[in-house]
């Protein structure tokens, strides 16, 4: 028996990157609100709900989906907001919401039960037993898994729950388990789990210091870059340390995610749909990766191959990894 097709799930932080997803072969979109509500929540980025009324229409237009992402963790004595973006989201028709906090999971499928649930993978949901107790407590239908797994391990799994799996496969990696980060917290006072910002823009500073590029996080150095070496965002878990007297990237280098290469062994392992990265990225890059996607899945249901460097000139720091899906470290 063959596998049902995957699902291409593309990124959009605004809607012009959501058009260009659309018109480069997604089958569904992820965005969100602009406010707190998302973990994107950056200036100039996401969806007013007259805009994401205009993208749900269009997009439902060219028979693609809408997935609205309201994955931030709401804080103590203000669930106003969060609840009210689930409302939206259900009033626009959205095709599912995106969750990660628990109440709101509940608020979701007692007021709205029609309206399809995903986990976030800000839940940080990794085995059966929490993905079962999501699924028979709140209806969820499908899981966005963290990338702490191997392919190994994301079979064992599916092969313990009756829930969609939706993975990571291309763009920014984050290292930690998502969900239960708070690193840059301690610099900025913005947590991404609360406020949806890690490493907010206000807090970024680079600064020349002879012929060598410092990008820093509010009053740290998260990295020197030479010269002629294009100077990398500055995210904590990807800046470089004195350990020992020597700079290391301590946690993990500068280098995007991409598996390309591996979507039939993902697509064997039981995976549904495949995650796209970049709601901060423009519409020319989302036309490319989302393009170069669509080319290797459809070629994947003819029985072919994509390699991992078509994309190459689009990753950060000119590098590629295949992330915890080959990791020997354990």
């Amino acid at each position: 028996m063959m596998p049902p097709p995957l699902e291409l799930v593309c990124p959009a932080g605004t809607p012009a990157a959501l058009r260009a997803a659309v018109a480069a072969g997604a089958d569904a979109i992820y965005c969100g609100f602009d406010n707190a509500t998302n973990a994107r929540n950056f200036p100039g980025l996401n969806f007013s709900v007259d805009e994401m009324r205009t993208a749900i229409a269009y997009a439902h237009g060219q028979n693609v989906k809408v997935l609205i992402a309201i994955n931030t963790y709401p804080q103590a004595g203000q669930v106003d907001l969060w609840r009210q973006a689930v409302d939206r989201a259900a009033e626009l028709r959205a095709d599912a919401v995106i969750i990660a906090d628990i109440g709101l999971l509940d608020y979701a499928a007692t007021r709205h039960p029609a309206l399809r649930r995903h986990l976030s993978v800000q839940a940080s949901a990794s085995n059966a037993e929490s993905i079962n107790f999501f699924a028979r407590a709140y209806d969820v239908k499908r899981v966005v898994l963290p990338r702490v797994l191997t392919i190994a391990e994301i079979a064992a799994l599916n092969a313990q729950i009756d829930v969609e799996t939706e993975v990571f496969v291309f763009g920014g990696l984050c290292v930690m388990a998502e969900g239960r980060c708070s690193l840059s917290s301690y610099i900025t006072g913005q947590s991404p789990n609360m406020n949806g910002v890690c490493s907010p823009a206000c807090a970024v500073k680079f600064e020349r210091r002879g012929d060598e590029m410092m990008s820093r996080l509010g009053d740290y150095t998260i990295d020197i870059f030479p010269p002629d070496t294009p100077a990398g965002y500055p995210t904590i878990c990807k800046g470089r340390f004195l350990v020992r007297g020597e700079p290391q990237y301590l946690f993990e280098e500068p280098t995007s995610l991409n598996a390309m290469g591996i979507l039939a062994h993902l697509q064997k392992a039981g995976v549904r749909a495949l995650k796209i990265e970049g709601r901060q990225r423009g519409k020319a890059y989302i036309a490319e990766v989302v393009g170069g996607f669509r080319r290797a899945v459809d070629a994947l249901g003819q029985g072919q191959s994509a390699t991992a460097g078509s994309l190459l000139h689009l990753t950060e720091g000119g590098r590629t990894t295949g992330g915890a899906y080959h990791k020997a470290w354990r």
